[in-house]
């Protein structure tokens, strides 16, 4: 694509964007330098350009990944994302304030409608992205596998559950010493599709133990709350008796130990990209046009699916995206949905799109107008 891209000014007050090109002197960063390949000559760039985009915590640690390594083969295109929480993303992107939001769960009708205003001639779509697990994270010293089903974890959130020796977690697991100890479970503080598909895979397993909305905002009673998927991690790591929801990614880096879910499966099922992946596999394209919105069976007893699964949608105008943007954010996108944007997912335990997703999605990318 020959032509150039100018620098776009980020509109809107409070816009906090930046640039998250690098993944910092972490272990993970010098694993990442040592084992990862030479860019592809498949990326096609823009000759210069800025893309902002903010949104889903959930998708954070993905898209550090992918924007290192587009800007290794890209260097004049800086792609800037602010992992604000997926309701953040989407006020932002609302604003005009980004290029792409990130959310995890797909734009209301109310917010499509308004998005006619700010994509002339078009409208905003949900384009999935990447997906993975909702781990559950717990921290109880001496117990080191630990399952729990849906309608036991929604008494847990919604504080009906209170201690670790309650029977039905002892049920859930002969022969573990459960400890006489409170239970903290911990929530997200801030508007999160995290959240979103929590409260949607609680509601459709266990809907008698959660007769909650599936909305972005935490809807149970008690328990304590941080902000964003890594500040809910952190809190778990930090503090004996307590539980917490966040992507798989974050459990892997703080070496916090998961729940597997009694799915009614012959085995309970352990949060994995491939257990994710079996559980998106059998999700549904319910969305219209090149809308992509995924609607996921979270009652599933299928051996070897997850059921606690989310997929990040980024979210853009179909027509009237910014000129001075639509270049490189199309160029960005494309290798994030290509098959070697998708392939390095696994190695960072998100899970990738299944391939007849991943086939709309660049379609749709590349008629973005």
């Amino acid at each position: 694509m020959a032509a150039a891209v100018a620098v776009a000014a980020c509109a809107g007050a409070g816009a906090a964007v930046f640039v998250v090109s690098e993944l910092g002197d972490s272990a993970d960063a010098k694993d990442h330098a040592v084992t990862t390949p030479a860019p592809s000559a498949r990326i096609a760039c823009t000759e210069q350009g800025l893309v902002a985009g903010s949104g889903s915590s959930a998708q954070k640690n993905a898209m550090e990944r992918w924007i290192k390594e587009y800007q290794r083969a890209c260097p004049s295109v800086k792609i800037a994302y602010n992992p604000l929480g997926s309701g953040a993303g989407v006020a932002q992107f609302m604003r005009q304030a980004t290029a792409f939001g990130g959310s995890d769960g797909a734009l209301k009708p109310a917010d499509v409608e308004r998005s006619k205003a700010l994509c002339p001639g078009g409208k905003a779509i949900d384009l999935p992205m990447v997906g993975g697990p909702i781990a559950i994270g717990y921290n109880l010293s001496g117990v080191d596998d630990l399952v729990l089903d849906a309608e036991t974890l929604a008494k847990i959130f919604d504080s009906e559950i209170t201690n670790w020796s309650h029977p039905a977690i002892k049920k859930l697991n002969p022969g573990a010493r459960l400890p006489d100890q409170p239970i903290q479970a911990i929530h997200r503080s801030d508007d999160s599709g995290t959240t979103q598909n929590l409260n949607a895979y609680l509601s459709g397993a266990a809907a008698d133990a959660w007769p909650y909305p599936k909305e972005k905002a935490w809807q149970g009673k008690g328990g304590h709350s941080a902000a964003g998927s890594d500040g809910v991690a952190t809190g778990v790591r930090n503090a004996e008796g307590t539980i917490g929801y966040f992507e798989l990614s974050f459990a892997t880096k703080l070496k916090i130990p998961t729940v597997r879910i009694d799915t009614g499966a012959s085995q309970p099922i352990e949060a994995s990209p491939e257990t994710a992946s079996a559980g998106i596999a059998d999700a549904e394209v319910v969305g219209k046009g090149d809308d992509l919105t995924l609607k996921f069976d979270y009652a599933t007893s299928a051996e070897g699916a997850y059921p606690i699964v989310l997929v990040t949608y980024e979210i853009v105008c179909d027509k009237g995206n910014r000129p001075e943007t639509l270049p490189a954010l199309k160029s960005f996108l494309t290798y994030t949905a290509s098959e070697e944007g998708q392939k390095i997912l696994p190695s960072i335990h998100y899970a990738p799109l299944p391939e007849n997703v991943a086939v709309k999605v660049r379609q749709v990318i590349d008629t973005l107008s």
